[in-house]
């Protein structure tokens, strides 16, 4: 990869090997904040979308940037690869509230997806298909199917939603006034959800992200507070409490799992990124990016032991090859 790497194929993940992790490369293509970013299914590429109205699509095994296009009318947020290669969804953050799916081979939009009334907080793609969803400070959630422009189907929720489908498409979770989950069959989602957890109502923070672990066994909350939640996927029952990274000025904070679904990564207000393990709730180890402002996106590639963090510059992980 850059200057002697290689990617590795996943290999097991353990204490060790996150405790090795190393910035292999900093990226400077953007002049303003990083909002969001995703992996592609195959691991090969990573595109992040950021407030400067920049599409930056990077190449992760040459570890290097390959294309930047631009949103200057609509601005772009919330960036997400669908299955097809080369297509992306994103929401706008200017203008209006329109969903749009681009083709990145032409920069040419193939559709719009109106409906949203206020910012769209929350976009997945589902797993298997075409499907996908959106959450708005509007309080729906919408869902949708990549070849109408019709939303496909509409919820009305108390305050702001997070969202997100479970790995094998076929149910999605709804969080709701940061105190409940409500998880629904996608194939019967109209007649409502089939289990609700209600948990203690975060008062000094909301919930700004929902994920379920590839396992489909957990559930990650991320907060615009100091604290992480991960909770039971079947039972509702509050697992870990991560604290400890740094939060006081309100910011949405990612929160991810590791592919195998073991280990919480998280970004910080002071650079640095957090490790968890799932299983005991210690802290692995504190990563420190030398990222000169927040992090509030942290990935991990679905392939390759490789991650990917950004403040307004975009670091590339890798495991030192020197343990």
């Amino acid at each position: 990869m850059y200057p002697g790497h290689k990617l590795v194929a996943k290999m097991k993940l353990t204490d060790g090997t996150l405790r090795s992790f190393k910035v292999a490369k900093v990226f400077r293509e953007n002049s303003d904040r990083i909002n969001s970013l995703d992996f592609a299914p195959s691991g090969e590429t990573l595109i992040s979308s950021s407030d400067d109205d920049s599409i930056v699509i990077y190449d992760c095994q040459e570890g290097k940037p390959k294309r930047t296009l631009y949103s200057k009318k609509y601005g772009v947020d919330l960036i997400r690869f669908t299955h097809a290669a080369n297509t992306v969804i994103y929401s706008s953050n200017k203008i209006d509230d329109t969903i749009r799916y681009l083709s990145l081979h032409d920069n040419k939009y193939i559709r719009y997806f109106p409906g949203h009334t206020k910012k769209v907080v929350a976009l997945c793609m589902s797993p298997i298909d075409d499907t996908f969803m959106s959450g708005s400070l509007d309080k729906t959630i919408r869902l949708w199917d990549l070849r109408s422009p019709n939303c496909q189907g509409l919820m009305h929720v108390p305050g702001r939603p997070v969202c997100n489908f479970d790995p094998e498409g076929l149910i999605f979770a709804a969080g709701i006034n940061s105190e409940m989950i409500k998880l629904y069959d996608l194939r019967s989602f109209d007649k409502g959800p089939f289990t609700t957890f209600r948990l203690q109502q975060d008062k000094d923070c909301d919930w700004t992200g929902l994920k379920f672990s590839n396992d489909g066994k957990l559930i990650l909350i991320s907060t615009n507070g100091t604290v992480i939640r991960l909770i039971d996927a079947f039972s509702g029952t509050p697992l870990q409490q991560f604290m400890g990274h740094t939060n006081l000025k309100g910011l949405s904070i990612e929160a991810s799992f590791t592919p195998d679904s073991r280990y919480t990564i998280v970004g910080s207000q002071d650079g640095k990124i957090h490790v968890w393990n799932n299983e005991n709730g210690s802290k692995t180890i504190v990563l420190d990016a030398k990222h000169p402002g927040p992090v509030q996106c942290v990935q991990f590639n679905p392939k390759f032991m490789m991650m990917g963090s950004a403040c307004t510059n975009m670091a590339f992980w890798l495991p030192s090859t020197d343990d």
